[in-house]
Order: structure tokens, then C-alpha cells, then sequence
């Protein structure tokens, strides 16, 4: 009677009562075979998902192991409150509480941050609509949007989250934020400091107590990152100065009670200052003592400088890297004379084991495909791992202009010693401009532009570009596109379709409408170029086209020297421009530049055709860096035109000179020969040079999208039986700012005249979106 009274008697089992059945309390049910199951309490939950965790089924044997295992399993979706198990005869009953659904989830006060990407980032750990709701995820989402206000020090936001029900066991999350106001740094004092002064040492931190851009850099918000970033570089600046022993004591951040203010102290310990007594090798050298003794930069006599030392290990690491030791030991071993504040450093170094690439791994690259990377690389997969070779690489990648930051990282390769994977992390930056705009003057009426040009489209490393302007001056319409690896060996293609009209402009308003725009040049052709790379920074160029020529005479008479173009050669002319050129690249970045140099040499030849000449254009810039935060940019740029077979140099085939891209001050293309008429006609002959200092803008610390500099340009274009005369070249100087924006580097001038002579057109102020000179 008593077996049967269990087999029939209801018996409740909770979570708490599993742990009671695994420990065979006395509420333990006998095992029995189950003839069915039932499932009570859904809502929303499909039977098949209860089912599908029970460890058992029908006609199977139940016992208290499996309904504690059942109860754990079920608990274990997160779908439920409440989980029980009945048996009523041979019957198990499954009775269910789910846990309330989210219907919404919404932020109340949140300004600081985009409230999409809050969803966004609480859909991630699986708090969005129509998801169970978990108290637990609520909470860690409430701790985590606080320590995001922190981060942004926001220290006295507050967070408090709402659960509302509703109807068919749903709740309406939100989170209430009171965010208050930003906390600013109050005060940054250094203790301990003798060498040094404390201005001259807070000036080195890109934290600060704010300044007239601290909009921008937000350099008055406290950050542990930037502080940390901040503590390294005063390590930095006493360990290159001589001071072995230099250490930061403590690190004391206080808030005041408004939390409004931060102060931060920082209590260091200069130590004493320390000279470079001598430098030894010891290890193996692969049997190089030589080469690398020339490597060495740590100077005896000198004061102890990290950099240096650094330096030196770095180049020897690097060295042993050329022959395929990846993991190479290099270690500069001090031996102090504290006596004396001397020291002397071992150079000890182990070459360890040679490596080879076992694979090269693409990361951060979102948009741009992996093989856009790849084919810059000349350290291929498979192959023996060479630190030269992964250097090119980095700056190949880098030349592209298609990132902010390119870096390659070691990874070994666990289990296999003579391996490593390279990883190359990559920053995207917009690579596509596009133009719109429209003007109205009483000359022009209203004229429409349009222009797009992607360097980067679709992802492919492929330059497409097209242009349109309706401006009755200046009418064109262009397209181009450039296919750098038009073969797989990396020839490229560029073709230049265009239709261009322009109808010249003097400049005089006292011009009437009529006068200014009697004549017009029309200039319809195409070319095709291809470029082949010699070398890992030489590419040769070469190509042709076909262009044509037609003026349109107006009411008024032609200026004389298109009149007497098209008297020997007609209204209409055509010509065969056959084109060469050559460059070569080592900057180390072509977004922003601060080492390396680039050349470019250009020429187009005209065998055929109504014209015939022959030009060719130098260029030559050279970067070279002061320091971290200033470089020196240096611009030249010489140009010569002829023309051929007893024919003058064709006048449409110019160069300009003044403005942007040459001398600052002057109107665009207003320098060199006029005619009659006053109309600026440029000129066969062509020096342009210019100099740039470049700068952290004021109060931007060392960020390098916004930046500063000076300059000074000289040049100036001459006829074609002129000589160059460096006494008629125009100067100017002046100051700019450049900022890396969105559409591209963005540059404004100020520049004064500094060498004019009477009939020059200054023009002050200029701005450009594009290169660098």
C-alpha cells in the first residue's frame, strides 16, 4: 500500500527541491515508466522546446536524477521564472512560469550617446524586443552604460532603470538617465621634480586644464587611458635626458564633491643623472659583429638616452629579422657606477630560431577587399620571414591612402616554433569625395557642378572619377578611372575621356558681359596610359591620346595670340600627344607625410597633327622630421615646353603659376606673360618652390587631422624665348591650417605678397580641398 500511495500521490519539485531529490530526501518519488507527458503554463514558448531538453520520453523510466537534470536543463534556456515537476499516477506534468517578454526598450535623457547604437549594443547580450526578460542582464546594462559615462567624465550621471508590465506578460524597459555635466580637469601638479620645471612638464601631457580647443581635443576631460598615455611620455622625456633611475611614485586622481573638478597629482622620483661610459657586444652575431657595430647609436660621453637605446635594439632586432630570425633576443644590459653616474651597456643578442610565414591575416579592412592589401605585400605566406620585406609592406599599404593607420603584429604559431602569423590592422578613412554646387553672377547666370571621385570604389583599390560643370566660363565634362593592378604583375591602367570649354576671363570689371565671354575653347579628346613598376618605389609610365582643338570666335575680335594660332594652323587643330613619365615613392604615408621623399618626372610629345611639341614637367618634395610633432616639406617643380617642326609652343598647352598648388597670394594662373587684352596666357617655361613648416595646431596637442603651418612659395612662368630669371619670380609667406576632413584634406591660406611688381593680382586668402603642395 504504501509503494502505490507514492506512485499516485502528487509530488511538487522546485529548483530547490532538485537538490533535495539528488541528496534522496524523503520526498524522493520512485522510478517509474512514464506513460505520458503534459506541459502547463505557456505562453509563448513552443511545447517542442520544453520536449527537446527533457532527458527522457514517453515509456522511458523516470527517476530523481532525471528531474533534477530536467529542472536544471530547463532553467538553463532562461525562459522561465519558475520551473516544477508533477507526477500524477504514471503522468509527468511539466508546470511552467516564463519569464516576461521585452516589448520595448527605450533610453529617457540620454544625449551623450546615439540611442540606436545603446539598442544596438543591448541586442548584442540579448536584452532587444521580443526577447525574455533577465533582471541580471538589466542590471549589467545598467553598470555598464554608467562606466560609459565615466569614461567620458560624466562622474555624476545617473542611471535608473524601469521595468513597466503589460499585457500578456510583457514589460517596457527604460533607462532614465540624468546626465549632468561634463567633469573638467582642475588642476595637474607634478611633485618631486628638480630638473625640470612643473610647466615644462604638464606641457608635455595631452591631458590639460583646458584651453580655447579644448572643444575639439577635449583635452580637459579625464581619461586612466590618457593618463597612462600621459605618465610614459614623462617617463620618456627624463629617460632621454640621462635620468637611468627616473620613476612615478604614486598617481593620485581626486573628485570633488560635485563631482565637476578632477585633480591629479603625480609624485615622482627624479633620481640622479647618468653619462654613457661605453657599449660592448657580447652573444651570438651570426658572424655580422661588424655590421651590427654600426647599427649601435648610443654615443659614450653622451647622457643616457632610452631612445638611443632603444634605437639601437630595435635596428639590431630588425637586422636579425633580414635573415629570417623572427624571434631574436636583443637586450641592452646596464652596468651602473653610481659612484661616478656612469653607465655602461651590454648588447647581448640571441638570434633564437629561423621563421617563415605560415599565414597573414587582413584585419579592420570593413570595406576594402583583403586582396587590395595583399598584393601591396612583399612578404608572401609560406615563405621565410623577413623584417625588410614586412616593413615595405607596411608602407606600400600605408602609400595607398585608403587608411589612417596601417600596422603589421607577430603572432607564434602555438605547437610549431619556426612559424608565425602576421596579423596587418588597418583603419579605413573615406576615400570618396563628391561635389555639388551652384552658382549665379550676372556673367554666368546659374551654373551647376557636379563631381565624384572615388579612390577606393567598391572596395577594389580602382580610382573612378567624374566631373561636371555647366558654368558658361568654364564647361566641362570628365571621366576618369585608374585600375592599379590592371595586370596581375601590377601594370596599371588610367583612361581620360573629356569635353572641356573654356571662354577666358580677364579679370577687368569694367568688361561687359558680351565682351568677356565673345570666344571660346573647345578641347575634346581621350588618352590611355599605362604604368609599370620597376622597382618596389619606381613605376614608368607611358601612353597616348588624341586630342582636338577648336576655337569659336565671338563678336569681337580674338586675342592676338589665339588669332595667330588660328591663322597658321586654322580654327580647328588636332594633335597625337604621346606621353612618359616616371615616378618614385618612400614616403612613409600619403595622407600625411612627415618622412621620405617623392619624385615625378612628366613628359608629352606631339610627333603628329596640327600641333606639335614637346613638354616636360620635374617635381621633387622631400619631408623631413624635426621632431614628433614638426616636419619640414619641401616642394620644387621646374617646367619646359618647345614647339616643333618650325611651329610655336600651342598656347593652350601652358603652364600656370599663382594660387594654389604654386604661389600663394596671387590669383589662380594669373602669373607669368599677358597680352593685349591683359589676359594671363601662362607660359612654356615654368619654377615653382616651396617651403612648409608643419605644426601641432594650438591647444591640439599631437593630433595630426588638424594641424598648422608656414610657408613660403617663389615661382612664376615664362614666355617661350624668355630665360628663367630668378629675378621675376613672385614670393609670398604665410600661415595655414590643414585638417583631414571627411571629404578629404582640407587646406587654408593666408599669404602676403612678399616680391610683386605693378599689374599682379593678389589674392589673399585661398582654400583647398586636395594634395599637400
Amino acid at each position: 500500500m504504501q509503494k502505490q500511495f507514492n506512485r499516485f500521490k502528487l509530488r511538487t519539485v522546485s529548483a530547490i527541491a532538485a537538490g533535495l531529490l539528488m541528496a534522496h530526501s524523503a520526498w524522493a518519488v520512485d522510478p517509474f515508466t512514464v506513460r505520458d507527458i503534459r506541459v502547463e503554463g505557456l505562453q509563448r514558448v513552443e511545447p517542442g522546446t520544453i520536449f527537446a531538453s527533457l532527458p527522457f520520453r514517453v515509456g522511458e523510466t523516470y527517476n530523481d536524477d532525471k528531474g533534477s537534470t530536467a529542472i536544471r536543463a530547463l532553467f538553463g534556456l532562461g525562459l522561465f521564472k519558475d520551473v516544477r515537476l508533477e507526477v500524477s499516477g504514471d503522468v509527468l506534468v511539466v508546470i511552467v512560469e516564463e519569464r516576461p517578454t521585452v516589448a520595448d526598450v527605450s533610453f529617457v535623457g540620454a544625449k551623450e550617446f546615439d540611442k540606436d547604437v545603446l539598442k544596438k549594443a543591448l541586442r548584442e547580450i540579448g536584452l532587444a524586443d521580443g526577447q525574455p526578460f533577465d533582471k541580471a542582464l538589466a542590471d549589467k546594462a545598467e553598470q555598464e552604460l554608467k562606466r560609459q559615462y565615466i569614461n567620458k567624465s560624466m562622474y555624476g550621471a545617473e542611471v535608473i532603470t524601469t521595468v513597466t508590465p503589460i499585457e500578456r506578460n510583457r514589460v517596457n524597459l527604460t533607462f532614465n538617465v540624468v546626465e549632468g555635466d561634463i567633469a573638467k580637469i582642475k588642476e595637474i601638479r607634478i611633485v618631486g621634480n628638480k630638473a625640470f620645471s612643473e610647466s615644462t612638464l604638464r606641457n608635455l601631457f595631452d591631458l590639460d586644464t583646458g584651453g580655447w580647443m579644448s572643444w575639439y581635443t577635449k583635452s580637459d576631460r579625464y581619461s586612466r587611458a590618457k593618463l597612462n598615455a600621459d605618465i610614459e611620455t614623462l617617463r620618456s622625456y627624463y629617460l632621454s635626458r640621462g635620468y637611468l633611475e627616473f620613476k612615478v611614485d604614486s598617481t593620485q586622481v581626486a573628485i570633488s564633491p560635485d563631482k565637476q573638478d578632477v585633480s591629479i597629482t603625480l609624485n615622482v622620483t627624479e633620481g640622479e643623472r647618468f653619462v654613457v661610459s661605453g657599449v660592448k657586444l657580447e652573444g651570438n652575431y651570426i658572424g655580422k659583429e661588424e655590421e651590427f657595430k654600426t647599427l649601435v647609436t648610443i654615443k659614450p660621453g653622451e647622457a643616457y638616452n632610452a631612445d638611443t637605446v632603444a634605437a639601437t635594439t630595435k635596428a639590431f632586432s630588425d637586422y636579425f629579422g633580414t635573415f629570417g630570425f623572427a624571434f631574436a633576443r636583443v637586450e641592452a644590459v646596464p652596468e651602473i657606477d653610481r659612484v661616478n653616474n656612469r653607465v655602461a651597456f651590454v648588447l647581448q643578442a640571441e638570434p633564437s630560431r629561423r621563421a617563415y610565414v605560415r599565414r597573414i591575416n587582413i584585419a579592420g579592412n570593413n570595406r576594402t577587399r583583403d586582396e587590395v592589401v595583399r598584393r601591396e605585400f612583399r612578404q608572401f605566406e609560406s615563405s621565410w620571414y623577413d623584417g625588410d620585406k614586412i616593413r615595405l609592406s607596411r608602407d606600400r599599404v600605408d602609400r595607398l591612402g585608403f587608411f589612417t593607420d596601417v600596422g603589421v603584429d607577430t603572432q607564434d604559431v602555438t605547437g610549431t616554433p619556426d612559424q608565425v602569423d602576421l596579423t596587418v590592422n588597418v583603419v579605413e578613412k573615406p576615400t570618396g569625395n563628391l561635389q555639388l554646387g551652384a552658382g549665379f553672377s550676372s556673367a554666368e547666370k546659374l551654373s551647376l557642378s557636379f563631381g565624384i571621385k572615388q579612390e577606393n570604389v567598391f572596395g577594389s583599390g580602382n580610382y573612378l572619377g567624374v566631373e561636371v560643370n555647366t558654368s558658361k566660363l568654364n564647361r566641362q565634362l570628365v571621366l576618369s578611372t585608374v585600375d592599379p593592378y590592371f595586370t596581375a604583375d601590377g601594370i596599371s591602367r588610367a583612361l581620360d575621356v573629356y569635353m572641356r570649354t573654356s571662354r577666358p576671363y580677364t579679370g577687368q570689371e569694367s568688361l561687359t558681359t558680351t565682351q568677356s565671354l565673345d570666344y571660346a575653347l573647345k578641347t575634346t579628346g581621350a588618352s590611355l596610359r599605362f604604368g609599370i613598376p620597376f622597382t618596389e618605389t619606381d613605376t614608368v609610365y607611358f601612353g597616348g591620346g588624341y586630342e582636338r582643338l577648336t576655337i569659336e570666335p565671338g563678336i569681337n575680335p580674338l586675342p592676338s595670340t589665339y588669332q595667330a594660332y588660328a591663322n597658321q594652323f586654322g580654327y580647328t587643330s588636332d594633335a597625337i600627344p604621346l606621353t612618359v613619365g616616371w615616378t618614385r615613392d618612400n614616403r612613409d604615408s600619403a595622407l600625411v607625410p612627415t618622412k621620405g621623399r617623392y619624385q615625378r618626372v612628366f613628359g608629352d610629345w606631339s610627333p603628329a597633327g596640327d600641333a606639335r611639341y614637346v613638354r616636360g614637367n620635374y617635381q621633387i618634395q622631400q619631408y623631413i622630421p624635426l621632431n614628433k610633432q614638426y616636419t619640414v616639406a619641401l616642394n620644387g617643380e621646374i617646367g619646359w615646353g618647345r614647339g616643333l617642326d618650325q611651329r610655336p609652343f600651342p598656347v593652350f598647352k601652358n603652364f600656370s603659376s599663382g594660387g594654389l598648388g604654386s604661389v600663394r597670394g596671387f590669383q589662380q594662373g594669373s602669373l607669368g606673360p599677358r597680352d593685349a587684352a591683359d589676359l594671363a596666357l601662362g607660359g612654356p617655361k615654368k619654377i615653382t618652390l616651396n617651403a612648409e613648416l608643419i605644426a601641432p595646431f594650438p591647444g591640439t596637442g599631437n593630433d595630426r587631422t588638424l594641424r598648422m603651418f608656414a610657408f613660403f612659395d617663389a615661382g612664376n612662368v615664362f614666355g617661350e624665348n624668355d630665360p628663367y630669371k630668378l629675378s621675376d619670380l613672385r614670393a609670398s609667406v604665410g600661415l595655414g591650417v590643414s585638417w583631414i576632413s571627411p571629404v578629404g584634406p582640407l587646406r587654408i591660406g593666408i599669404a602676403n605678397p612678399i616680391r610683386k611688381k605693378v599689374g599682379d593680382r593678389i589674392e589673399r586668402f585661398q582654400f583647398q580641398i586636395g594634395t599637400s603642395f
